[in-house]
């Protein structure tokens, strides 16, 4: 009896989806053994002692051809030919520097394929946080069409500056106001552990500016939210968000309406090739696309080099970068739902890193407003 042709093509694509998937499987499986090689202490002695080790500022970036030094990220994405998409998913190297055959030792070479899967080198730079701090200056506000994220604003908006303040006040930072939340009782500003905290350096209760002291905030007159709680950045194991939430006082300081995007409608998973576009404290409004949304990675801190596992990749859109130091703690959003996906908290000058928002808001135990 022969088999009507619907059926046959059924039986082909569940084929070729079980096929694809464990395809995927492998890739991932291939990705996160080569990150916790490069990223993580070798024995349990040292990687308990990396995370006993006391904050610290970081030194100078190591230039070396060599996988440990050179590595950044290591995630499943796009095979890119000469910058061209190639439609081919691969185990994906992001690295400080490209260096060209026979400019390195062969023992620093990364594999051309794993186990058969295809392998992929990008150059992206050097992965960091993404807040800004200086010496205490005179403050010069930016100018533009779109709204001054840098002013003092009441209600304070989403995409706005915001920042803690250094004990001694020998420096001033600011950071980004990423959304509202609520655990049902109260209200917060969510933004992240780095731009609220301190680096888990500071306690709950403690005074948090907008703006942020470095764009012009006043320690007598613009406290807007106290410190409430954060996660806990660790050294010498993989994180999985940089984020934390400073509780407001009174409903009228803060408004749940992004600048120049508006109010988010909800949460979505991120997936690859998704437009996306955000607003934060230094490049105000950008879009971009996700090229990833489960790249390990390794972030400077000031308080050395932290890894974090399955975070999203951001490639911004008409040649910009999508992010810069200060946009750390901006949400980033769906373009065409404005469901949110991710909170922004490092990068570079090409790419941008975000948390997954409901790993985020899961650690937080909070929602978005």
């Amino acid at each position: 009896m022969r088999q009507k042709s619907g059926s046959v093509e059924l039986e082909s694509f569940r084929a070729f989806a079980t096929v694809l998937g464990q395809e995927t499987d492998s890739l991932h499986a291939a990705k996160e053994e080569w990150s916790e090689r490069l990223f993580l202490p070798r024995d349990k002695k040292t990687a308990r002692a990396v995370r006993a080790e006391q904050p610290a500022h970081i030194g100078p970036v190591t230039v070396s051809p060599a996988p440990e030094h050179n590595v950044v990220g290591v995630g499943v994405g796009e095979k890119l030919v000469d910058g061209k998409h190639t439609g081919t998913l691969a185990v994906k190297f992001l690295v400080q520097i490209k260096y060209p055959e026979g400019e390195f030792d062969s023992k620093h070479r990364l594999p051309k394929s794993i186990d058969g899967l295809p392998v992929d080198v990008e150059q992206v730079g050097v992965f960091r946080a993404l807040t800004v701090s200086a010496p205490r200056a005179p403050v010069r506000p930016s100018a533009g069409v779109t709204p001054n994220p840098r002013a003092r604003s009441r209600p304070a908006q989403p995409g706005c500056s915001v920042g803690f303040r250094f004990p001694g006040d020998q420096f001033v930072m600011a950071g980004t106001f990423g959304a509202l939340v609520t655990d049902g009782a109260d209200l917060f500003i969510l933004s992240n552990n780095h731009v609220l905290a301190n680096e888990n350096r500071l306690t709950p209760g403690s005074p948090i500016f907008q703006p942020g002291l470095l764009d012009g905030g006043k320690v007598s007159a613009d406290r807007i939210a106290e410190l409430s709680r954060f996660e806990p950045l660790q050294l010498g194991v993989f994180n999985q968000v940089d984020c934390a939430i400073a509780r407001v006082p009174q409903r009228d300081l803060v408004s749940n309406q992004i600048l120049f995007i508006g109010p988010p409608q909800g949460t979505v998973a991120a997936q690859r090739d998704m437009v996306v576009h955000k607003f934060g404290r230094t490049t105000s409004y950008r879009a971009g696309r996700v090229a990833s949304i489960s790249t390990d990675v390794k972030i400077r801190y000031d308080m050395g080099e932290v890894a974090f596992r399955r975070q999203i990749i951001i490639r911004g859109l008409n040649n910009q970068p999508f992010s810069d130091h200060g946009d750390s703690g901006s949400l980033i959003l769906e373009r065409s739902t404005q469901k949110a996906i991710g909170l922004l908290f490092g990068g570079s000058p090409s790419h941008t890193i975000a948390n997954h928002i409901e790993d985020v808001l899961q650690a937080l135990n909070v929602t978005l407003v």
